[in-house]
């Protein structure tokens, strides 16, 4: 993707069903877990790199012994600084201490972040600050074992406000304003009612207050507290969270708008963000892991027992669309189809663009996540020339010369590799000149391969601000004089804010929104957006049901090519010399190529949850008011 987005996190959790012993046995180590845990999370570094955690928990260990073990960063490779940090202590442990080295109880007993019960945590910041207390697994530590609790997500909630008004109601005092703390707290209030309800319980049945805490364990009902706290939960997400006591779960939100899957067998129970991350460390079929149901909860009680359990009632599926487009790692063998569908389905537009002349095309992709689409595109392109050779071959009625065939033979697609992602901009530099030269040097481009007569045809997954387009790939692309560059995106227009992870929170951010505000001026129309900011000001007081998206209205009066071409206007300015074309993937081949992730409320506006409608609205109101603050 051209433009930088922050998005989703990525989880990762293992509980271990043998005892360790089995582990060192049969692996050769008892930190079996701790080794998966590291790939399981390095496999999911492109879904976080502002920070890293991991937490977890043994079993059954003696009254003074930890049993808690966390450690967080936000350093420049953070997966790597944890698990640096984990070995630097287990070494200096076993070094210092020989005889653990042949005894896995020692080692458990004695050395930090050996467990059974294991979770971990890669972070985009998207809301709340990007220090090492933002980052996950979030901690509400107790005396009572089992009120003690872990948490880590991949989660945005659009009502934050009301769920943090909801605990100063109950009388709680919460430390930050943050969707995490908060959701963290929420949970902790129904687990402490719980354990507090079945010790008085056993109290009144006669046990001893040291006799209780097994038997807490085992009649706690998970399922039961999560259905309390998550009641009033709005948005997306795929929460995990362990008990100090041993019990842990993973909730997926009712739209199933954030993705999670789990693997299960009498060794281990492994739940992650993506599909091949699991396939991958375990060394799994496709078909052996399974994709956790919206509304649902996996559900590990200490005693090693597993359920899948409805939460929440599911609502219609709404699956994030993006994650198929971009966030998620491409050898998902779906994924990986999927995505060669979007380029394929591209093609028609692109060959009218190119008034089908192919012999004077170059065709190429910004790297690196747009390189499967760019094959499903180059297949397409072999396809409409093999149809056209045929035909050729066919129409000379068997009278063709061996050369001449020869001659039809060898057309093919012209493939070159011209953007080149040169550097990770850190844009250290806030004058705004200064910057934007920053910027245009992101991309190189490969010359020599472009003659004037050349269209020039790159494909990008996505187009949400367009600066990247406009200050560097565009201007990088026309330095190499072709007479015509087609931008090509396998996602439709970006026209809304997300609120369910991805850091789109402002609506003039987008250049699809841009677009549709230069039309209405264009067209004398531009009255229409002081009706919107009315009708979304009206709004402000109503339940989130009710609350309806009225900026459709603004993209409503023209057509998306109308959009698109406009889009192309206002990235390409004076300085370029080449014409210059965008096209964006319609929304229904969106659909016919993701038929199972129709999460597309950043294209339509249709938002999965009510709380996605007071979000836009919100965002409009901002935008017309000047307000630079988030719209959640």
């Amino acid at each position: 993707m051209s433009d930088a987005l922050k998005h989703e996190c990525g989880i990762a959790h293992i509980r271990l069903l043998k005892p360790l012993e089995f582990y060192k046995e049969k692996y050769g180590s008892a930190f079996y877990g701790v080794n998966k845990m590291y790939l399981m999370m390095e496999k999911q570094h492109n879904r976080g790199q502002d920070g890293a955690g991991f937490a977890s928990i043994k079993l059954d260990t003696k009254p003074g012994e930890r049993y808690i073990s966390r450690v967080r960063s936000i350093a420049q490779q953070p997966i790597q600084d944890i698990f640096a940090q984990i070995n630097e202590r287990i070494n200096n442990e076993l070094d210092a201490n020989p005889e653990y080295n042949d005894s896995v109880a020692l080692q458990k007993s004695n050395i930090p972040y050996i467990g059974e019960v294991l979770l971990g945590h890669v972070r985009y910041g998207t809301f709340g600050k990007n220090s090492v207390e933002s980052v996950h697994p979030f901690l509400r530590q107790n005396n009572w074992q089992h009120r003690n609790l872990i948490l880590a997500g991949n989660f945005n909630m659009t009502n934050v406000k009301q769920l943090f008004s909801s605990l100063v109601e109950l009388g709680q005092h919460p430390k930050e304003y943050t969707d995490t703390i908060t959701i963290m707290e929420k949970i902790g209030h129904f687990l402490d009612d719980a354990v507090s309800k079945i010790y008085k319980k056993l109290k009144k049945e006669g046990y001893k207050k040291s006799d209780c805490s097994p038997l807490i364990a085992e009649r706690l009902n998970v399922a039961k507290i999560l259905k309390r706290a998550a009641k009033n939960w709005d948005g997306g997400y795929a929460m995990a969270g362990l008990l100090g006591h041993g019990d842990s779960f993973v909730l997926r939100d009712p739209a199933g708008i954030r993705p999670a899957y789990y693997y299960k067998d009498d060794e281990i129970v492994v739940v992650a963000s993506e599909r091949p991350v699991i396939q991958t460390v375990f060394n799994v079929a496709f078909d052996d892991v399974k994709e956790l149901d919206p509304g649902h909860a996996i559900i590990t009680k200490k005693s090693g027992d597993v359920s899948i359990t409805k939460i929440l009632e599911p609502l219609e599926r709404k699956a994030c669309s993006f994650e198929r487009i971009y966030f998620s790692r491409g050898s998902d063998a779906e994924i990986y189809q999927e995505r060669k569908m979007l380029g394929r389905l591209l093609m028609p537009k692109v060959l009218k663009a190119i008034g089908n002349d192919t012999a004077n095309s170059v065709f190429s992709y910004i790297p690196n996540t747009a390189e499967t689409s760019f094959y499903g595109m180059i297949e397409t392109v072999e396809e409409y020339l093999n149809e056209r050779k045929t035909k050729a071959i066919l129409s000379g009625g068997g009278k063709l010369s061996k050369e001449k065939v020869v001659d039809i033979l060898k057309e093919r697609p012209r493939i070159e590799k011209i953007a080149i992602k040169d550097v990770k901009l850190r844009t250290f530099i806030t004058e705004d000149s200064s910057r934007n030269d920053l910027v245009a040097h992101v991309y190189d481009v490969t010359y020599g391969v472009i003659k004037p007569t050349d269209n020039l045809v790159i494909i990008d997954d996505s187009i949400v601000r367009g600066t990247t387009l406009k200050m560097s790939i565009i201007k990088m692309m026309d330095r190499l004089h072709p007479k015509k560059i087609v931008v090509v995106s396998s996602a439709p227009q970006i026209r809304f804010p997300d609120c369910y992870g991805i850091d789109m929170a402002n609506l003039e951010t987008l250049v699809a929104f841009n677009a549709a505000l230069a039309l209405l001026k264009d067209n004398n129309k531009y009255d229409l957006v002081e009706t919107v900011y009315h009708k979304c000001k009206a709004q402000e007081n109503l339940a989130d049901k009710d609350v309806k998206n009225f900026v459709n209205e603004i993209y409503n009066q023209f057509t998306t090519e109308e959009i698109s071409a406009k889009i192309s206007e206002l990235l390409s300015d004076e300085s370029v010399n080449a014409e210059v074309e965008i096209i964006f993937q319609p929304v229904e081949n969106l659909h016919k190529a993701c038929p199972n992730h129709l999460g597309d409320w950043y294209f339509t506006g249709n938002y999965p949850t009510v709380g996605g409608n007071r979000v836009v609205n919100r965002a409009f109101i901002n935008f017309y008011e000047g307000n630079k603050e988030r719209a959640y």
